[in-house]
């Protein structure tokens, strides 16, 4: 006798936010198709039954961007376009008495550390084993790997503790598991993330491990390239520099958020560390590694934040040339301490300062790119697009960094492949090339 099997409705999985946000996402929807869910990440196609909205609620601009997506499926919901509404992530995690109020189309909302939960209201039971088996959203050649959750660090300025909770590492034989699997699936590039990565181990080891992960990580078998991002500058166990020295699969590049310069900036935010040693820190790591990419991130607008703050904020960029650099404008957030401080840097002086920041880095990116020209690098692609292949060094990061571009109609190159380029010209934020034995 036959039995009829049930159809199962259709989920997608909205992600806003960050790339460990998009593990998490990423993680859901392992789950859920494990339990033979249909799951689109990010679709542009007409809405599915049921909807998973995974919010960020780091910034202003962010969190209008996620109350945003929600009012959007909300209406659809009303107009009967969708069958169910859930919302997680950082938001629902930080807002969710608030945004059960406002929004009550929506089913049910769950925090950053719900994901059992969730999937309860799937009928499905969460499977720990499966964190192993992601499916990942990204070009198939590289992928995020998120070492630990949560941050122990009391940045004045910073939310994420509030909605991320305490530093938690996963132990280094489960990433490596998880490694070994993305590279079965042909992933050629892992891209570790943290709230912060330097503090890896010193709740399961008792002891900084990050250098012992790399080591396990760099031997699996497929994994070419290992980037490190989110290492918190106070107290950075400089040792990691060893180990970006000498181990091949290592990319040269860190990402190290100094956030500013100016001693009474510093010492308002919580950062645990002063100009002098900020400087004498990326001296180290320069004078250790001579060849690495280094990217930071910069905040202006602080609370307090006088003009002579940000002189020397803008001196500093001019002398340390920073490879990289991103700037974010000061969001007053609640239940942070610097919410105690009257947030009196007017908008538009925020905007200014950061668009000024921008305008020093420029020359200086344009200067560093322009000494590429003539030189052979190892190049992964990402993808083809207006003419172009495009790829990236190892000392770009996706999405954020430079990127370099290969005329198509002169060359064949696969996508997640890595070839040999000259660079022939150079923009600010572009590299031009072709295939080294051309």
């Amino acid at each position: 006798m036959k039995t009829k099997s049930i159809k199962k409705d259709q989920v997608h999985v909205i992600t806003l936010g960050c790339s460990k946000n998009l593990v998490d996402s990423e993680n859901l929807i392992t789950q859920l198709e494990h339990n033979q869910f249909k799951v689109k990440h990010n679709p542009t196609t007409k809405p599915a039954d049921i909807i998973v909205v995974n919010t960020c609620g780091f910034i202003d601009r962010a969190k209008q961007e996620s109350i945003d997506t929600i009012l959007e499926y909300a209406q659809l919901k009303n107009e009967g376009k969708i069958k169910k509404l859930y919302v997680t992530g950082c938001l629902s995690q930080r807002y969710r008495d608030n945004l059960m109020e406002e929004i009550v189309e929506v089913d049910d909302f769950f925090g950053t550390l719900e994901m059992p939960a969730l999937l309860k209201r799937f009928n499905v039971d969460y499977k720990s084993e499966l964190i192993g088996e992601r499916q990942i959203t990204t070009p198939s050649h590289f992928a995020y790997l998120k070492i630990s959750e949560g941050c122990n660090r009391t940045c004045s300025f910073c939310a994420i503790p509030l909605m991320r909770g305490k530093h938690i590492s996963q132990p280094i034989e489960s990433l490596v598991d998880q490694a070994k699997h993305l590279a079965k699936v042909g992933v050629k590039e892992i891209i570790l993330i943290a709230q912060e990565l330097t503090y890896y181990g010193l709740d399961l080891y008792k002891k900084r491990a990050l250098p012992e992960l790399i080591d396990k990580l760099s031997e699996v078998e497929g994994i070419e390239w290992i980037r490190l991002h989110y290492a918190y500058p106070s107290k950075f166990p400089l040792e990691i520099l060893d180990v970006i020295r000498t181990n091949t699969k290592v990319c040269n590049y860190l990402d190290i958020p100094l956030q500013h310069i100016a001693d009474p900036v510093l010492s308002r935010m919580k950062r645990q560390i002063t100009s002098i040693e900020s400087r004498d820190l990326i001296k180290q790591i320069r004078d250790k590694v001579p060849d690495i990419a280094l990217r930071t991130t910069m905040l202006v607008g602080f609370p307090g934040e006088s003009e002579d703050d940000f002189d020397q904020l803008s001196r500093f960029i001019e002398e340390v040339r920073f490879d990289r650099l991103g700037v974010f404008q000061y969001s007053h957030e609640e239940d942070t301490s610097a919410f105690l401080f009257e947030d009196n840097v007017p908008a538009d002086v925020k905007e200014q300062r950061a668009s000024e920041l921008m305008k020093i880095q420029e020359p200086i990116s344009e200067s560093l790119n322009q000494q590429k020209i003539g030189k052979d690098y190892k190049v992964l692609f990402d993808r083809k697009e207006s003419g172009y292949f495009v790829g990236r060094t190892e000392f770009d990061s996706p999405e954020v960094d430079n990127e370099v571009l290969v005329p198509s109609k002169e060359n064949y190159i696969r996508i997640g492949d890595f070839a040999q380029v000259t660079i022939t010209d150079a923009t600010a934020y572009d590299l031009y090339a072709k295939l080294s034995d051309q």
